[in-house]
C-alpha cells in the first residue's frame, strides 16, 4: 500500500541505487529506466509497531524504496497508487487534483491552504528541486529526518517558503496517546483552579492572604467569600489551589458562584493581570464533560495524530465512563507526565505512611484494651468472692441466732401449742430446704469460680505467648 511522488515520464531524474528495508530511508542515486521505484509512503498491514511512549498500538508510517521516474503520462508529481492511509496522488491537471487530493488520513479536501501545505510537504519530503542535482536527494533525507522529529524548516524550492516541522505533523515519530481522569464536578459546584508559580508551603503558609486578595480581585464585595478547596503541589514548585466562591442575597440565602461564570470574570484582561501578579500562571474550570463533548472529542482525532491509532486508543481504554484518551506529542509532555506521575507517587506513599501510623497507633491502643479488659475481669471475680462471703456470713448468723433461741427455750420448759408447733416445723423445714438450695447454689457458684479461674489461666498463657 505505497503512494507514489515520481517525476514526469519521459524524463532521467535521480533515483535510488540501493534499496532500503521497509520502514525505512529509500536509498539515493541515479537510474535511467523509464519504470523506475518512486518514493512511497507507506503504512504496512498488522506491522504491531507501538507509540514511543506508551503501548498503544501504532501502525505508523513506513517509508519504502528511493527516488526514480515514474511511468505515465501525467506532468505533475505523479498518480497515486496507494490506497487507505497517506497522501493520494497529486497531478497538475485542475480536475485530478480536486478529486485525488485526499489529504493525510485519507480526509477530505479542504481549504486551498491547506492542499497547498499538504503539497509542499510532499514535495519537501520527496522531491525538493532546491539544487536541482543528486544533493537533493540528501535533502530529502534531511526534510524526513526533521518531520520525523517534528521540529525544522523544509527548505524544497527557491521560489517557495519553506514547510515548517512542527510536533503536530503526522510524520513526526514522539507523539502516543495516554489517558486521563475526566472531571465529575459539576457547574454548580463552582470550583476553578488557578496554577500557583510558588510552593506548597508558602502558599499555605500565606492562605489567609490569598483569600483576601482573591476578594480584592472579585471587587472586595462584601456579599461575596472566597473559599478554599483544596491545595496540592504540582512539579517545578507549582501548586495547585482549588477555590470557589459563594454569594450571599439579601434574603439571606447563599449559593455557589457557577464554574463557568467565575472562570469568565477570572479571564478579563485587567483580572488575569491581577492573578498573574499574585502568582497564577493558569486558570481552569473543573467540570465535567457533557456527553456531547465528549462524543466530539472522540470522533475527532487531535492534529496529527493516526485516526487508527486514535481509534485503537479508545478501545484499549480501561475505564471509559472515568478515562479520556488524550495525545502526548514530543518529549517535553512526557517529562511533564513523569513529573505529575512521580508527585502523585509521592502523595500516595505519604498517605500510606499516614495510614501505616493510624495502624500502629490502633495495635497499641488494642493492646491497652485487651490489658484494661483482663484487669477488669479480675475485679469482677474480686467482687463476686466478696458477695458471696458476705452471703454465707449472713446465713451462718441467722442459723447461729436460731440455735440459740431453741437452746433458751428448751431450757425454760416451754410449752408450744400443737398448732404452733406445726406452724413451727413447717417454717423450719422451709428454711432447710432454703439451706439445701442456698448451698447447692454455692456449690454451682464454686464450679463456676473454678472454671473461672482455669480459663483465665489459660488466656493469661496464651497472651503471654502472644506477646512474648
Amino acid at each position: 500500500m505505497a503512494f507514489n511522488f515520481g517525476t514526469p515520464s519521459g524524463t532521467s531524474g535521480t533515483a535510488a541505487a540501493t534499496a532500503a528495508p521497509a520502514g525505512g530511508f529509500g536509498g539515493f542515486g541515479t537510474t535511467s529506466t523509464s519504470a523506475g521505484s518512486a518514493f512511497s509512503f507507506s503504512a504496512p498491514a498488522n506491522t504491531g509497531t507501538t507509540g514511543l511512549f506508551s503501548g498503544t498500538q501504532n501502525k505508523g508510517f513506513g517509508f519504502g524504496t528511493g527516488f526514480g521516474t515514474a511511468t505515465g503520462t501525467s506532468t505533475g508529481l505523479g498518480t497515486g497508487l496507494g490506497t487507505g492511509l497517506g497522501f493520494g496522488g497529486f497531478n497538475t491537471q485542475q480536475q485530478q487534483q480536486q478529486t485525488t487530493l485526499g489529504g493525510l488520513f485519507s480526509q477530505p479536501t479542504q481549504a486551498p491552504t491547506q492542499s497547498n501545505q499538504l503539497i509542499n510537504t510532499a514535495s519537501a519530503l520527496s522531491a525538493p528541486t532546491l539544487l536541482g542535482d543528486e544533493r537533493d536527494a540528501i535533502l530529502a533525507k534531511w526534510n524526513q529526518l526533521q518531520a520525523f522529529w517534528g521540529t525544522g524548516k523544509g527548505y524544497f524550492n527557491n521560489n517557495i517558503p519553506p514547510v515548517e516541522f512542527t510536533q503536530e505533523n503526522p510524520f513526526c515519530r514522539f507523539k502516543a496517546v495516554g489517558y486521563s481522569c475526566m472531571p465529575n464536578n459539576k457547574d454548580e459546584d463552582g470550583l476553578v483552579v488557578l496554577v500557583f508559580n510558588k510552593k506548597e508551603t508558602d502558599i499555605r503558609n500565606q492562605q489567609q492572604q490569598l483569600v483576601e486578595s482573591l476578594h480584592k480581585v472579585l471587587g472586595g464585595n462584601q456579599t461575596l467569600t472566597v473559599n478554599v478547596e483544596g491545595i496540592k503541589t504540582l512539579p517545578d514548585d507549582q501548586t495547585e489551589v482549588v477555590i470557589y466562591v459563594v454569594e450571599r442575597s439579601p434574603n439571606g440565602t447563599s449559593r455557589r458562584v457557577p464554574a463557568t461564570i467565575l472562570y469568565s470574570h477570572f479571564e478579563q484582561a485587567n483580572i488575569k493581570t491581577q492573578l498573574q501578579q499574585l502568582g497564577v500562571t493558569l486558570s481552569m474550570t473543573r467540570t465535567e464533560l457533557s456527553p456531547a463533548q465528549i462524543k466530539q472529542l472522540l470522533q475527532n482525532p487531535p492534529a496529527g495524530v493516526d485516526p487508527i491509532i486514535w481509534e485503537q486508543a479508545k478501545v484499549d481504554n480501561p475505564d471509559s465512563e472515568k478515562l479520556i484518551p488524550v495525545p502526548m506529542v514530543g518529549f517535553k509532555e512526557l517529562l511533564r507526565r513523569l513529573k505529575v506521575q512521580d508527585q502523585m507517587t509521592k502523595q500516595h506513599q505519604t498517605r500510606l505512611d499516614i495510614i501505616s501510623e493510624d495502624i500502629s497507633e490502633l495495635q497499641k491502643n488494642q493492646t491497652t484494651t485487651m490489658a484494661k479488659i483482663a484487669q477488669y475481669k479480675r475485679k469482677l471475680m474480686d467482687l463476686s468472692h466478696r458477695t458471696l462471703q458476705g452471703r454465707l456470713n449472713e446465713l451462718m448468723s441467722q442459723i447461729r441466732m436460731q440455735n440459740h433461741f431453741g437452746a433458751v427455750k428448751s431450757e425454760e420448759r416451754y410449752y408450744v401449742d400443737a398448732d404452733l408447733l406445726r406452724e413451727i416445723k413447717q417454717h423450719l423445714k422451709q428454711q432447710q430446704e432454703g439451706l439445701s438450695h442456698l448451698i447447692s447454689i454455692i456449690k454451682d457458684d464454686l464450679e463456676d469460680i473454678k472454671l473461672v479461674e482455669h480459663g483465665l489461666n489459660e488466656t493469661i498463657h496464651i497472651r503471654g505467648g502472644v506477646f512474648s
